[in-house]
């Protein structure tokens, strides 16, 4: 490239996104990723973009409600300017209700949810069975079924953002380059390591999470979210399966009982998954700042640098919006990063 304006580290889903974002807002821009795309968790299985709970709203909250409320037109974007599809659908969610204080709760979000998601998206108690046999098993018949729930297929859409990126005049370099222009460090665990060294303080920790691929067809179906395990059915005729939270462990790319629990787990709360095979096992790390939010915003003492980072369980559904506030502060000086997502607040 004759010109360099941003260098972006890390070909993870907050790297891409934001490089995206930045090249099409006009700027060359150059990803240098030091092993693959998606080597981290971003290379993962499962791409579930699940909305927390409507209620005691906060800024975290708010900046993941706008970031899922971008990522249509978000991804319908990406997938016209690379030619790839990203496995993006807005496919909704069923949770099982156990009892009735868990209904109570329930039908009291849907009424918070009514007033907080603007209209925009329902959280609504529905009967299980109008959901046929891919309905939860749930001890009082009933579902929260929220439509904001979307999800992506995590390779498909890193290769997509990679290709956008190319097409629009930017590039994508696998092994080492040279930095030019602004940085953006977006190295997921190394990263949190590399920021914690410098600073001379524990900014965050890899966390382990496994997960599996089924091959089953139920493209289209809403999410699953029962026992802790999402079940999440793709475009390519499987159903994705995780995962697991792993603070401790041996080896952080390798799969073993655990993921076998989790499986079991999805089988018994989801009596469709019976039988099965099972054509994939992942394991990877997940950088998780100390906030549990997104790391953003500039590198403390190291002008010209900026930091993405911290994308833990909900990168890819953050991603529209981070790749908006990390454009508009690096393009344009623009700080928008809310409270609790800032850098110094994990300090």
């Amino acid at each position: 490239m004759a010109r360099i304006d941003v260098t972006v580290r890390g070909g993870g889903i907050f790297g891409l996104a934001c490089a995206w974002e930045m090249s099409r807002r006009g700027a060359a821009v150059r990803v240098i990723e030091a092993v693959r795309i998606g080597a981290g968790s971003s290379g993962g299985l499962v791409g579930a973009l699940a909305p927390h709970v409507p209620e005691m709203w906060n800024p975290k909250k708010a900046f993941q409600f706008d970031s899922l409320v971008m990522a249509p037109d978000f991804w319908a974007e990406v997938a016209a300017a690379s030619g790839r599809e990203p496995g993006y659908l807005q496919s909704g969610r069923l949770q099982p209700i156990a009892d009735e204080e868990a209904l109570a709760r329930a039908n009291d979000r849907a009424e918070s949810a009514a007033e907080l998601w603007q209209g925009r998206a329902q959280w609504r108690v529905a009967e299980a069975s109008a959901f046929g046999p891919w309905a939860p098993v749930s001890p009082t018949g009933m579902v929260i079924h929220d439509t904001l729930t979307a999800r992506l297929h995590p390779r498909q859409a890193a290769a997509a953002l990679v290709e956008a990126i190319r097409r629009s005049g930017g590039e994508v370099v696998i092994g080492e380059a040279a930095e030019a222009g602004a940085v953006l460090w977006a190295t997921g665990v190394a990263g949190l390591a590399d920021l914690g060294a410098t600073l001379g303080r524990n900014v965050g920790a890899p966390i382990k999470g496994q997960a599996a691929s089924l091959r089953l067809d139920r493209a289209g179906m809403p999410q699953i979210q029962a026992d802790g395990v999402h079940v999440v059915p793709h475009a390519d005729g499987t159903v994705a399966i995780g995962s697991t939270t792993e603070r401790e462990f041996d080896a952080p790319d390798t799969t073993d009982a655990g993921l076998d629990e989790v499986i079991a787990r999805a089988r018994a709360a989801c009596p469709a998954l019976q039988g099965a095979d099972v054509i994939a096992r992942w394991a990877g790390v997940r950088p998780r700042a100390r906030s549990r939010a997104p790391m953003l915003g500039p590198w403390p003492g190291r002008p010209g640098h900026f930091v993405a980072n911290g994308g833990f369980k909900i990168g890819f559904g953050m991603a529209p919006k981070v790749a908006e506030v990390m454009a508009d502060l690096v393009l344009d000086g623009r700080d928008a990063i809310p409270q609790g997502f800032r850098v110094e607040d994990n300090l």
